[in-house]
Order: C-alpha cells, then structure tokens, then sequence
C-alpha cells in the first residue's frame, strides 16, 4: 500500500474518531436544549470556524483553487441539500420519538446506502475481501446497539432516522464527485448550510439558544466533530472512494462508546469487546487490500493538492519554486500502467 493510502485511512479513521468522540460530547453540553437548537449550533461551529481557516488562509496568501467547475456546481448543490438541509431535519424528527438503542442501530445504515449506492450506482470498484470487511464494520456497529427486541419498536419514527442515513449516504457519494476540490471549502459550504437550516427549524418551532457558555461548547465541538472531521473525510474521499471511507467511518460507534466508558462512567459488556473484535478484523481486511492490474487513464484536467509522481508528470506555464504539495489547475495525458491503487480521483476506470 501505497504511503498516500495509509495516510488516508488514517484520515478516515481519524474523521470518524472525531465525529464519534462528538456524541458523548454533545450530550455532556445539557439534555435539556433543543434538538434543532443543538443541530443548528454544531453545524455553525464547523461552517463558521472552517470559514475563519478559510479567511485566515487567504491573509496569509495561502489560498488554493475551489477546485470545482461549473459543471461540479450540480453534485455540490445536491450533496449539501442531501446532507446539510434533509438529512439533519429528518434526523432531528425521527430522534424526537425513537428509543435511543433504535436510533443509534439505524445510524450503522449510513455506510451501508453509502457502500451499496458506491457500488451498484456510481460503479465503485469492490471485490469479496471489501465487502466482507464492509460487513463486519457494520456487524460490529450493529453489535454495540444491539438490544434485544429493539425491531419490536420500529415505526414511523425510526423510518425518518433510516432516510436521514440515506440522505448521507446520497451525500457521501456525491460528494465524492467533487472530492477533488478544496475539501476545507467544502465542509464550510455543508457547515453553514446545515447550521443555517437547523436554527431556522429552532427559531421556527419557538425553541430558545442555550446559554453562552452551552452555546459556545456546542460550536467548539461542531468544529472538530463536525467540521475537521469533514475536511477529512473529504480527503478520503478523493483518495480511497465512498465505500471504503465510509466503512472506516462506520468506527465513529466505537469511538463514542469507547469515551462513554472511559469518560462517562459507563460499563463495557462483552457487546462492546465483540464489536470492536468485528471492527478491528473489518478495518484489518481493507487495510491490507492490495488492488493492482493493467489499467488505462483517459485525458483528464482537473485541480487538486498533489505531489509530481508517475499520475503528475506534468510541466508548469507559470514560475514554480519547486514547493511540494501545491495545487494549480493541470491535465493528465493518456497513461497506461501497473500498480497498486484504490478507487480515487485518478482510478475510476472499470473492471
């Protein structure tokens, strides 16, 4: 595996640590804010302090490219309507009346859509060896919500959190069409969106913001759980394909569970030890993947981070000083060669 690979597993990894360690967190901000108002101020604080990084990057003269053409603009509108404005809304109805232990097995769905939708609609590359570690993930993820009788409870409720996993996975995969932009950008665009949606919702159902200090914390942790742990997931994206990185990302249960017991207090079960068993040989599965066969790369021009390799043999038309990564627009001759590789920007041929 390539050092680029590893690097964006650990990525992955890393979003969904973030995004996991998210949840104890923001239940440890107070029970009693409501649920729009709470949504609303995550986003916020993962739109607003990505944005600041933004406006910090461009006076410091470090700003990069968005990245996405015109012809982009259809899948950004799409993934931040699916993602940032219907998921959150179905989310925050479905939760209002669905037992916790049903909610939190149902939120496992989104990187299953992710993965079937990758596979069966964009064409991801898969093999035997992906789509059993995609199901232990997912087994494992199962396992720590598992309680016995839960289905019993299934209703209406429950089908709004399963369409809110759908409404991500839809975003998942669209927005790895346009992986190849600022990702920073990106999760900004997605962040106030999102943040913009929610409090409106708040505001609409007469519900009031927490305190300062409630509020602030609950921003602080939209940053990191929401915002830096989208710009890497983006990464990942680009780098290793939707079904992959959603399986990495399908650990954020783990994580969250993990710190409950670490930091909150609460017993592990054996649930807990079988689960991060299923997740360890899942994530051990796609780690020592190794995808290699001839394969063909058509002209492509297009603008992202990237260091010159055997995919970035390219000349420059302006004064380079030889600084690695840098991004600038470039284009891709037809190449035809061996090598390992995942499902990223450059290899979305067919099989």
């Amino acid at each position: 595996m390539s050092a680029g690979g590893k690097w964006s597993i650990a990525g992955a990894l890393a979003a969904a640590a973030l995004f996991g360690a998210s949840t104890p967190a923001a239940k440890a901000l107070g029970a009693d804010v409501n649920p729009f108002a709470l949504a609303g101020l995550l986003y916020a604080g993962s739109g607003l302090g990505l944005g600041a990084w933004l406006l910090a990057r461009r006076v410091a003269g470090r700003s990069v490219p968005l990245g996405i053409a015109a012809a982009d603009l259809p899948w950004l509108a799409g993934a931040v309507l699916a993602g940032g404005v219907a998921a959150p809304a179905m989310l925050m109805f479905g939760l209002a009346s669905t037992q916790a232990t049903v909610a939190s097995l149902l939120l496992n769905l989104e990187s299953v859509f992710t993965a079937l939708i990758a596979w069966f609609v964009f064409r991801e590359n898969f093999d035997r060896r992906i789509a059993a570690g995609m199901a232990l993930i997912t087994a494992g993820g199962v396992l720590l919500a598992f309680e016995p009788g839960a289905f019993e409870r299934f209703d209406g409720a429950a089908l709004l959190v399963a369409a809110a996993c759908l409404c991500w996975a839809i975003d998942n995969n669209l927005t790895r069409k346009i992986s190849a932009g600022d990702a920073i950008a990106i999760a900004a665009i997605k962040g106030c969106v999102a943040g913009a949606t929610n409090l409106a919702l708040a505001v609409a159902a007469g519900a009031a913001l927490p305190p300062v200090l409630v509020s602030a914390g609950a921003m602080g942790v939209g940053f990191a759980g929401y915002g830096l742990s989208l710009v890497l997931f983006v990464v990942a994206l680009r780098e290793l394909g939707a079904a992959r990185t959603g399986a990495y990302f399908s650990t954020a249960p783990f994580v969250g569970v993990t710190l409950a017991i670490g930091v909150l207090g609460e017993p592990a079960g054996i649930t807990f030890w079988g689960a991060a068993a299923l997740m360890a040989l899942g994530v051990w599965l796609h780690v020592s993947e190794r995808h290699q066969h001839p394969h063909s790369h058509e002209p492509l021009e297009h603008a992202h981070r990237h260091s010159h390799d055997a995919h970035h043999a390219h000349s420059h038309d302006f004064d380079w000083d030889g600084s690695e990564p840098h991004t600038h627009p470039h284009r891709h001759q037809p190449l035809t060669h061996t090598h390992p590789h995942f499902p990223d920007i450059h290899h979305r041929h067919g099989h």
